[in-house]
């Protein structure tokens, strides 16, 4: 793989990237804002944002990144998705990635008892109560498939617990967090949630064994 070619990114931006149960509900809005780095370099930002709506909530994710070399952009990510859900089950996805000029889109509704999905021209219908990779969402750490936003694919995954560890925010400060590993991607990717079970951190290798990094604002 060339150096600075970074198709690990892609399971990881989920939204993966990128995503209901992050504790009480609030009146205002929630966001997760992350600086994310590619070996301690800033390449661009990701941020979730879930707003309540009655019964229901809605998560938008929006993540836009480049990467440089000698002032040349070498790779550009951008994606959007908007999930909506209930009860921890996603009821609806409309996710649009630009991956270094190739475009996806993936759109999914719950019908029923099965989520319907059109993934890039691809129609499928899955089992109903479903996840994404919604790291912002601890529930998601007792799931053993997630569908993937951006390929529209449901992924067979195992979680891990990795115990207490410390979690430095993009301003350098550092912070006690319970960490747990997601196996099955491409690339795992371990996050990092506080004593409050917020979501305060990822890291994962990509290619060439480079380091990614979201480190919260």
């Amino acid at each position: 793989m060339p150096p600075l070619s970074l198709p690990g990114l892609r399971p990881l931006l989920l939204p993966w990237l990128l995503l209901a149960g992050a504790g009480p509900v609030q009146a205002g809005p929630q966001q997760w804002s992350f600086r994310v780095f590619l070996d301690d370099k800033p390449i661009g930002t990701h941020v979730f944002t879930l707003r309540d709506q009655g019964a229901q909530r809605e998560l938008q994710s929006e993540a836009r990144f480049t990467v440089t070399f000698l002032g040349l952009a070498l790779y550009r990510y951008e994606h959007l998705a908007v999930e909506r859900w209930k009860d921890d089950c996603l009821l609806s996805l409309e996710a649009r990635t630009n991956d270094d000029g190739v475009r996806k889109a993936v759109q999914a509704r719950l019908e029923g008892t099965s989520l319907s999905v059109d993934a890039n021209g691809r129609k499928e219908q899955l089992p109903g109560c479903l996840k994404t990779f919604a790291y912002w969402n601890p529930a998601i750490l007792a799931a053993d498939r997630l569908l993937n936003a951006q390929t529209g694919r449901l992924e067979q995954v195992t979680i891990q617990a990795q115990g207490p560890d410390q979690i430095t925010n993009a301003r350098g400060q550092a912070s006690q967090a319970n960490r747990y590993r997601i196996l099955g991607p491409e690339q795992p990717i371990t996050l990092g949630y506080d004593a409050a079970s917020r979501w305060v951190g990822l890291e994962s290798r990509v290619g060439s064994g480079r380091r990614l990094t979201y480190r919260l604002e």
